[in-house]
């Protein structure tokens, strides 16, 4: 029987190793549904990559298995292996088939990296509608600080290629401490510790940090940006899917790191109006004075109106009380 050659052995193999590493790097099931638009850039690479080393281990750990049967030793065979001092071939080979992986590699990450807005042009100014940095006690720049003019952070994930020059939909300012998120709407003074966007809209993040280096993650949208203290980053996104997915600090920052956590809700369009909407209700552009305000300085009626329903008396008998008194 005529023997099969090894050229015809290898390009069988070859096409088995290919349509295996290809499926299973196209239909794996390992990364969390895709909510923004820099999302399938992200899984594209990721399955490129997957594919890539599916089949370095199938060629590797083949190869291993058919040695490990074919040059078994056989009973009674005491004789010494074939020495070998190299091959130069296969060690260009071997060299040459990774370079060139890394290097499309590089490539290719480079040209996703731009088009999710890593390479927009730092220092790009913003007027005070779309750009507030937040400094000082915490709770000071949650509340006032919603509309001084100043640059936009240099460094991060900003505008794609075609949305740069083009102000955000939407600005928030999000302040990492420990252990929470902070999310500061300077548009509508609306301060909240979850975020939320409408659908389909080019949101801005101005991240800042109080303490220490926080790390802002969302795995649903595949971005991930640092909270610097004293240093502006910048995390701009387009949400494609309504849903609540976490929003995770993944630098250790301390003793409740693991617990650091928060959400982004990514509403419709008629959500999101109906969210700002109560919310600008609830949150009135005073809120820094009342939160601030001294009860020395209220008359009666105003320091026991809150107390009303603890009281059991209607707000007419409390104010007539108090008149009387």
């Amino acid at each position: 029987m005529q023997q099969i050659p090894v050229s015809l052995w290898t390009l069988i193999a070859g096409i088995l190793v290919s349509v295996i590493s290809i499926w299973i790097g196209q239909n794996h099931t390992l990364m969390p549904v895709e909510a923004s638009l820099q999302a399938p850039l992200v899984d594209g690479f990721f399955n490129v990559m997957f594919t890539i080393a599916i089949a370095l281990f199938l060629v590797v750990e083949g190869t291993i298995v058919v040695f490990l049967i074919k040059f078994r030793r056989r009973p009674g065979d005491d004789t010494d292996g074939v020495a070998l001092e190299g091959n130069v071939p296969l060690e260009i080979f071997w060299t040459a088939i990774p370079t060139v992986i890394v290097i499309g590699l590089g490539i290719y990450s480079v040209d996703v990296y731009n088009r999710m807005g890593g390479f927009e042009p730092t220092g790009h100014p913003h007027g005070a509608a779309h750009v507030a940095h937040m400094s000082g006690s915490a709770l000071a720049t949650t509340l006032d600080d919603t509309s001084a003019p100043t640059t936009a952070p240099a460094i991060g994930i900003g505008a794609s290629p075609q949305t740069q020059g083009k102000p955000a939909d939407l600005v928030v300012n999000v302040q990492g401490m420990q252990y929470a998120w902070i999310f500061n709407y300077p548009e509508t003074g609306i301060t909240s510790g979850e975020l939320h966007v409408p659908v389909g809209a080019d949101v801005q993040l101005n991240l800042s940090a109080l303490d220490v280096i926080h790390s802002f993650w969302v795995p649903q949208f595949r971005l991930k940006q640092d909270a610097l203290p004293g240093i502006p980053t910048e995390l701009r996104f387009v949400a494609t899917k309504p849903g609540t997915y976490p929003v995770v600090c993944t630098e250790l920052c301390g003793g409740y790191h693991g617990s650091m956590r928060s959400q982004v809700i990514v509403h419709t369009p008629a959500e999101y109006d109906s969210w700002l909407s109560e919310n600008q209700l609830a949150q009135k552009s005073d809120l820094h004075q009342a939160i601030a305000a001294n009860p020395a300085n209220l008359s009666k009626s105003e320091f026991l109106v809150p107390h009303v329903h603890d009281l059991g008396v209607s707000a007419a008998s409390l104010e007539s009380l108090v008149i009387g008194h």
